[in-house]
């Protein structure tokens, strides 16, 4: 299937989501995608700090991140936007974002059954071999229901 075939478009997308809600005023950015996966940005903001005294990034936002970048690459595996909702998400972090950086959030929908949704990614300021953190979840799919 060409790109221009495909159903569900993360880059545009993500203008949509990111305009309005808990994602846009996080300044949740698209940064890429592949036929199964995306990336989208957190940029780095002293308001997402987490504690006092401390220049770390708080690990509420990078959950965030990983939430909303995990159920774009089920929609982007999946090559529709239908109501999905986390049943699991499990986040290791490995190590603190580095001060002043932008945290990458890609996740990748690995596996598709009827009624679920299997997902792995990693968090990284800038390269992907040395981690911020990695993620593993579980969505369920919502099945549309008849109005009678």
């Amino acid at each position: 299937m060409s790109e221009q075939d495909r159903k569900f478009d993360p880059a545009k997308a993500t203008a949509f989501f990111t305009g309005r809600g808990h994602s846009g005023w996080l300044g949740l950015r698209y940064s890429d995608h592949g036929d199964d996966w995306v990336e989208l940005e957190l940029p780095w903001r002293e308001d997402l700090l987490g504690e006092d005294g401390q220049r770390v990034l708080a690990s509420g936002p990078i959950l965030s991140l990983m939430d909303m970048a995990s159920g774009m690459a089920i929609w982007r595996a999946m090559d529709e936007f239908t109501a999905i909702a986390t049943l699991d998400l499990r986040v290791d972090y490995v190590r603190p974002a580095r001060e002043g950086a932008s945290v990458f959030g890609r996740s990748q929908c690995y596996r598709l059954t009827r009624s679920a949704a299997f997902v792995r990614g990693l968090a990284h300021d800038g390269d992907a071999d040395d981690p911020v953190a990695h993620i593993q979840a579980v969505f369920m799919k919502i099945a549309p229901t008849a109005r009678l």
